[in-house]
């Protein structure tokens, strides 16, 4: 099956609960990245814990091994699932995320490839096909990579085998759900959905990508 994932990128904390309760029964977890944190602090997963859903850090860690653990530890002390990382900041720096998170009964995912047009700057040009080679050899859980450029995705794939892909750049930016879903194992919507005037239908609507 493939998930749908929320990225929950809100600034409000009782905006933020009420658009994942309408949205619960449709979605397979939940991607909380700085805004929300920053607004609210490290306790907004306490506000979303009732939803039992998984609930996975976007912090896209990258700094030095010490400083990523110290992160990582945070975040999963504060009852996170699963956390994102950089790769580009070497081996020694993205292992420690999935050590640390893999000590933790979680999971570690590493940005192969971002979806905004910027990202193909720098993770082009066989950037983002080795930073997938190090997702792989860091034993990460899987990549991001970019509904919005399938093509990408499906030369990634042929890296990670079987690791999870979580695909963003859905909706807003243009990504296609249901051209995207049958290569990925979870497609993650943003805006479209906590924009939208009722965000529980958007993620319903959504939801089809399920199957």
């Amino acid at each position: 099956m493939t998930e749908l994932i929320l990225s929950l990128d809100v600034l409000d904390r009782r905006q933020a609960v009420k658009i994942a309760e309408s949205c619960a029964p449709h979605i397979d977890a939940i991607k909380i990245g700085y805004p929300l944190v920053l607004s609210t602090g490290l306790s907004i997963v306490s506000d979303l814990a009732d939803l039992a859903l998984p609930l996975i850090a976007d912090f896209k860690v990258a700094d030095i091994p010490n400083t990523n653990r110290l992160i990582c530890e945070a975040v999963f002390d504060a009852g996170f699932d699963a956390v994102i990382a950089h790769g580009f900041v070497g081996a020694d720096a993205a292992r420690t995320c999935v050590e640390v998170a893999h000590s933790h009964s979680g999971a570690a995912y590493i940005v192969a490839e971002m979806s905004h047009p910027g990202a193909t700057e720098f993770f082009h040009g066989g950037v983002a096909e080795h930073l997938a080679e190090l997702a792989v050899s860091c034993r990460a859980d899987g990549i991001i990579a970019p509904a919005t450029r399938p093509e990408r995705i499906a030369r990634l794939r042929d890296i990670v085998g079987s690791k999870a892909i979580y695909s963003p750049g859905v909706g807003a930016q243009g990504g296609d759900p249901d051209a995207v879903a049958r290569l990925v194992d979870g497609v993650i919507v943003g805006r479209s959905i906590y924009e939208a005037e009722d965000p529980g239908a958007e993620a319903e609507r959504f939801s089809r990508i399920r199957r």
